[in-house]
């Protein structure tokens, strides 16, 4: 909650390329530390979406994909490590025709912190498993900013509810042949007394998710 009208405000006030209007989804995913309520008091220019129970990450991304009516879809986690500054970077490909699907790498701006040695070797690892299977070279596969154009997002069955929903959209798009570009942005990482709930698990689960989804629709 803390975080939460911080990025917002910066949200808000990207402008992007082209005059493009933006479409902003707020999912509280039955939240106890009062967003609920505050996402309730936003003005109806926001798309709120206040989920009956707690589901996960995935299960609120699938919710706002299923409501979004604009021709891009980004992801944007509510706390402060990801900067919508670079929402014009990681959507250029695509308004270029370029790119169907952008991730933004946090590997390829060479300058960014990460918050424990663990989580960047456990993202390496992921990613490594990432290429290995599909032939692909990726450099950043858990990255928050997935960037897609809609009419592909839209038309991809999502199983996964929480954390597992990342490698298993990236292991549909590169199934299909689907090329995912990468672009530099910045990262300003959480530590765990910070509120960070990714953990060791997590990494298991998700080199499990690509391996199933390897070999399963």
């Amino acid at each position: 909650m803390e975080t939460l009208p911080k990025i917002l405000d910066k949200v808000e006030k990207v402008k992007l390329k082209n005059k493009i209007k933006k479409e902003i989804i707020l999912i509280d995913d039955f939240s106890s530390d009062g967003t609920r309520e505050y996402i309730k008091n936003l003005p109806n220019r926001f798309v709120k979406i206040l989920h009956k129970k707690n589901r996960g990450k995935g299960g609120a991304v699938k919710s706002g994909i299923l409501q979004a009516t604009g021709e891009i879809i980004i992801i944007q986690d509510a706390d402060l490590e990801y900067d919508p500054g670079d929402y014009n970077k990681v959507i250029y490909p695509i308004l270029s025709g370029k790119a169907d699907v952008v991730y933004g790498s946090r590997s390829l701006k060479k300058d960014n912190a990460y918050s424990h040695l663990t989580f960047l070797l456990g993202g390496k690892l992921v990613t490594l498993v990432t290429n290995i299977l599909f032939f692909s070279r990726l450099t950043d596969e858990p990255t928050c900013y997935k960037v897609f154009k809609s009419d592909i997002i839209k038309k991809i069955k999502i199983n996964g509810e929480k954390f597992d929903w990342e490698p298993e959209i990236t292991a549909k798009i590169l199934k299909r042949g689907i090329k995912i570009r990468e672009v530099p942005i910045s990262y300003y990482p959480r530590k765990k007394d910070e509120g960070k709930k990714i953990n060791w698990k997590d990494g298991i689960h998700a080199i499990w998710t690509l391996v199933k989804y390897r070999f399963k629709e």
